[in-house]
């Protein structure tokens, strides 16, 4: 097996690395929280300037067209200094489904002006108490087009989204559709995550929306609806596999330097069986999750690895962060000290689209599934 990169991935990699460790630093990090929006336009711009918004998109969307697998790398990037920019939701949410589902008009209306960094994109996926693979939010034909009811929560970005991509339960399937934020029936609400991240409640009371921003419907949504949480689950677990890295990294950096009864704390038996489980699990979390974004990226069944890189991130990545935190003592606490973030930022994330029981759960019904 091969597990390295191509000349092409490891210039996508220096490239994100470069921008987000220059522009992600901590005191612009702690400015931007001081926001209301806590978005880094700056950030968004660069990104867009250096054409990684558009990194696996298709050059016809004004994409690079290099793949998933480039997403993923920039999404790992993102995580490893828990930048202030909605990546994930902008451009595998919400970029991702309309370019594989929607037809030319919807990709240059959405797809292009967020590659070019002019708008953000989100999906909305989540309800309360309610599983993203069986939305309850109806879709019912009006005319030529559709009337959506129904109200959504934890939608990431939501609050300073241009275009949401919804999910909603039709007759005979599941449909996935465009929504702008400020079209009537629709009212969005600001919900603070732990991550300090803004996201939006968003409540759909009798929205219109034409032909013109219908995705897919019916029988064929639940597959369209399967392929889109699979890529942003997979994209999730890279951006963990980032933050775990990292902590990880100022975990060693910090027990090499700290000195207790006239040695690094490093040195001692406790600390270093922590540290090397937490460096299993950081490793664990980052090659399930890149064997899903492979198999997703090369068109492969990925419903088991998805599960499985999901669990790791959610159950692992906590292990990680606890750890770093407790070796760090005091200085874990210390919201000065950029450590925290990537705590917040992993739980944060170990929620998104279900936690480590769902993934399990999930995982179950496909071994339940399979032949004897």
């Amino acid at each position: 097996m091969d597990f390295s990169f191509t000349e092409e991935q490891e210039a996508v990699r220096e490239l994100a690395a470069r921008i987000f460790s220059d522009l992600a630093t901590p005191e612009r990090l702690k400015e931007v929280e001081a926001t209301d929006e806590r978005f880094d336009a700056k950030l968004w711009s660069e990104l867009a300037a250096a054409g990684l918004l558009g990194i696996w998109l298709p050059e016809a969307v004004g994409g690079s067209g290099l793949g998933f697998v480039a997403a993923g790398i920039v999404a790992e990037e993102a995580g490893r200094v828990a930048a202030a920019v909605p990546y994930i939701a902008s451009a595998v949410l919400g970029a991702g489904p309309i370019v594989e589902f929607g037809d030319d008009e919807q990709q240059r209306r959405w797809v292009s002006p967020m590659v070019a960094g002019d708008l953000v994109l989100t999906a909305a996926l989540v309800e309360q108490g309610g599983d993203p693979f069986s939305p309850h939010t109806t879709a019912t034909r009006q005319g030529d087009g559709w009337r959506l009811d129904g109200t959504k929560s934890f939608v990431p970005a939501g609050m300073i989204a241009h275009g949401v991509v919804v999910s909603a339960r039709t007759d005979d399937g599941i449909g996935l559709f465009i929504v702008d934020p400020g079209a009537s029936g629709v009212s969005r609400q600001g919900q603070e995550a732990t991550s300090r991240q803004i996201e939006a409640e968003l409540e759909l009371s009798g929205v219109v929306v034409g032909p013109g921003d219908v995705l897919v419907t019916g029988p064929a949504g639940v597959d369209a609806l399967r392929w889109l949480l699979e890529h942003a689950e997979a994209a999730l677990c890279l951006c963990v596999a980032g933050a775990c890295d990292a902590a990880v990294k100022l975990t060693a950096q910090y027990t090499t330097t700290r000195e207790q009864f006239g040695k690094p704390i490093a040195t001692f038996q406790a600390v270093g069986q922590r540290a090397a489980d937490a460096y299993i699990d950081a490793e664990a979390v980052r090659l399930t999750a890149w064997q899903a974004v492979w198999r997703l990226a090369e068109g492969l069944l990925a419903t088991s690895e998805v599960a499985v890189a999901k669990y790791w991130a959610d159950e692992g990545g906590q292990r990680v962060v606890h750890a770093a935190q407790h070796l760090h003592g005091g200085m874990g606490v210390d919201r000065d000290y950029p450590l925290h973030r990537y705590y917040l930022l992993t739980k944060h994330l170990a929620l998104t689209l279900g936690g480590a029981t769902t993934s399990l759960l999930r995982l179950g019904d496909v071994l339940a599934s399979e032949p004897a």
